[in-house]
């Protein structure tokens, strides 16, 4: 699998506050040692989106990762033109700042927000450009990446397309691990 799309939780739905909090640490150790098995199984290209959380932990933890492997590329895609100017000027500042560690960047819409048929858009433009997906996600604990796993299910019915779920059990473990990786 040469191009896969992460995407999960928003940090709000997560319940974290701040870049420090230690759910945080917890998430980006896990997506850690899952890109770490992709990269061993041929990984050339993560690309994701900007949204606050899973997203933009994923964009950090694979500059990290490029490090140690540099052949290893980022692709940021927003859903469409402006994405994030709502937001805060501390959290448009960090997203420009992660931008620039991209190796690539645009927006699939070349229009700024005018409806949820963009969205759409975005989600068919993810799966015709990757070759699987990570999905932090419970099916338990509902939230925005619902809309994701049922593009991903049905885009399953049609043809294949490896799905990671990394769900509330998966952290959970990734916690405890993480927890005895700072003790040693």
């Amino acid at each position: 699998m040469s191009r896969l799309w992460i995407t999960g939780y928003r940090s709000y739905e997560m319940g974290t506050f701040g870049d420090a909090d230690p759910k945080i640490k917890v998430i980006k150790y896990g997506l850690e040692r899952t890109l770490r098995e992709q990269i061993d199984n041929g990984l050339e290209w993560v690309i994701t989106g900007g949204q606050l959380g899973v997203e933009q932990w994923t964009i950090e933890v694979v500059s990290d990762l490029k490090k140690e492997f540099p052949t290893l590329k980022l692709a940021i895609m927003m859903p469409f033109q402006k994405f994030g100017s709502q937001w805060s000027t501390d959290n448009q500042a960090k997203l420009n700042r992660l931008l620039a560690q991209s190796d690539f960047s645009k927006s699939v819409s070349n229009e700024e927000y005018k409806g949820p048929r963009q969205l759409q858009n975005y989600q068919q433009f993810m799966l015709e450009h990757t070759d699987g997906a990570v999905l932090v996600y419970d099916v338990e604990f509902e939230g925005k990446p619902l809309y994701d796993y049922h593009v991903i299910q049905k885009q399953q019915s049609v043809t294949p397309y490896p799905l990671t779920m990394i769900n509330m059990d998966q952290l959970q473990e990734f916690a405890t691990e993480y927890e005895e990786t700072q003790h040693e």
